[in-house]
């Protein structure tokens, strides 16, 4: 049997050793410490306690010692730091938005990481263990990320679910936009296709992604086209599919000039879908032209509307416009000049036309841009009694909602480039960011600031990790909390 005995010297301190009897003589095994006080006497006491329980599983009567509370200095090792408060916060969100009813902590996890650290499946996996201490293996992965795609109906339902319960959507206001995500490789296939790049990566494979959001900028689904898709061509499969996935009655859908064309406003209107859309007006016939420049007024807020075979043109006119586009129009009609007086093979600009073997000046389309300086067109197909012309312009300038998104998708979880090379990796990566835009979108909408500075925030509230030199037991000592990250957590609604 293990032992605790004491040495009290003259000088008041007093030493703390382990020790058994072994053929009647007195074995030393640990000297756990000298003491100079009581209550650094009580401490070593407590760690010799618990090192005899560590050791021997012995059990000690009428003791009731805390041990991991008791930390001695020179007997501790500091190993490193976790993350886990961040972990602990996100997996809140995690339950507060709904994603933990999908029931698969691995995909979770391999969620926050994407937040705090973004990098390949595998290198998640083995930083999940790193900042967290939460261990999974890399077979598990393997055997089971293909059935985990079977989870994206079921993601997006619990996303709108939410948008519906905590930002009041209705299907009544939904933004549409689409994006390009180019590939570290130069090998095309089925699904990477090089396209128009929104990248400026048009050497390089991609995918084409098209993002709904509500009114705030929070993701309610997504689809993945290939590559070389044009834009314009999915948003009528998508809007069509989201419809009947959500059994949605009336739907008013907000997109930029890409994805207007006359087949897809006869659709939209033949499937009874409201749509708020922006014009690109330079591709408007003479007439249509003539009539907005003889209609329209030059002052701030001015605004008609005009009745076209794409729905209702709305045109407005703002100064602040007018000298943007005047500016554009100078700086390419000074490089068209710069062209014709210095000709370069198989060059041509916006401004310039081919004349034979010579290049001049395109005067009708200077002509017609020039009259349009200023002017901004939106199509619908809302009767003027259910949205005026303003209501119709301020709806499609919250369009940068989904700019916002995008930004969020790109740059903080750098969703792109993608290194995977088979489909179903792809789509899995696409899942799991889609999962962490939402929950990051949420942080950013509650607590007015970006999901970069709340995370910078919450990696101050480290776990420092000590091991007990006696014990070789590991303790970890939390920071303590600041007023910031409080404050962040009151917004977010998780202090309870």
């Amino acid at each position: 049997m293990y032992k605790i005995r004491q040495i009290q010297y003259a000088a008041g301190s007093t030493s703390v050793q382990i020790y058994k009897i072994e053929n009647r003589k007195r074995v030393i095994l640990r000297h756990i410490g000298t003491a100079r006080s009581p209550d650094e006497l009580a401490g070593l006491l407590t760690l010799a306690n618990d090192y005899i329980k560590t050791v021997t599983k012995q059990l000690f009567l009428f003791n009731d010692a805390q041990s991991d509370n008791i930390i001695n200095i020179k007997q501790t090792e500091f190993i490193g730091v976790y993350y886990s408060f961040f972990h602990e916060l996100i997996s809140k969100l995690i339950i507060y938005i709904g994603f933990d009813k999908l029931k698969n902590n691995f995909l979770l996890d391999l969620v926050i990481m994407r937040m705090i650290e973004p990098g390949s499946k595998l290198r998640s996996i083995g930083l999940l263990e790193e900042y967290f201490g939460i261990k999974h293996r890399r077979q598990k992965y393997y055997d089971s990320a293909p059935q985990w795609l079977d989870l994206k109906t079921k993601a997006e339902n619990i996303a709108v679910k939410f948008a519906q319960e905590h930002y009041n959507f209705d299907y009544n206001l939904v933004f549409y936009d689409v994006t390009t995500l180019y590939f570290e490789t130069f090998e095309s296939d089925d699904l990477r296709k090089n396209g128009f790049s929104k990248d400026n990566k048009s050497q390089q494979p991609q995918i084409l992604i098209a993002l709904m959001v509500s009114k705030e900028g929070l993701p309610i689904g997504y689809e993945v086209f290939p590559g070389n898709t044009f834009e314009g061509h999915t948003f009528i499969p998508v809007i069509q599919s989201f419809i009947k996935k959500h059994n949605v009655e009336i739907l008013t859908v907000v997109a930029d000039a890409a994805m207007i064309s006359t087949e897809n406003s006869m659709a939209l209107n033949e499937n009874g879908i409201n749509y708020i859309v922006g014009a690109r007006l330079g591709n408007i016939s003479s007439d249509l032209l003539a009539e907005i420049n003889g209609n329209i007024t030059r002052k701030d807020g001015q605004n008609i509307r005009i009745k076209t075979s794409n729905g209702d043109l709305i045109c407005s006119y703002s100064s602040l416009r007018y000298r943007k586009d005047k500016y554009e129009m100078e700086k390419q009609m000074e490089k068209a000049k710069y062209l014709i007086d210095n000709p370069s093979k198989n060059k041509k600009l916006k401004f310039t036309k081919s004349l034979g073997q010579k290049m001049e000046l395109n005067q009708k389309l200077i002509d017609k841009t020039h009259k349009l300086l200023g002017i901004k067109g939106y199509y619908t197909n809302l009767p003027e009694s259910a949205a005026n012309n303003q209501n119709i312009i301020d709806r499609y300038h919250e369009l940068y909602r989904i700019e916002q998104a995008f930004r969020i998708s790109k740059s903080d979880l750098q969703t792109r480039p993608i290194f995977h090379y088979k489909e179903e990796p792809i789509k899995l990566h696409l899942l799991i960011c889609f999962m962490a835009l939402i929950i990051s979108k949420n942080i950013e909408l509650k607590t007015e600031t970006s999901i970069k500075s709340f995370i910078h925030e919450c990696k101050k509230i480290t776990d420092a990790r000590l091991k007990n030199k006696i014990t070789g037991k590991e303790i970890t000592m939390r920071a303590n909390s600041n007023s910031k990250i409080i404050t962040l957590i009151e917004k977010l609604n998780l202090l309870t």
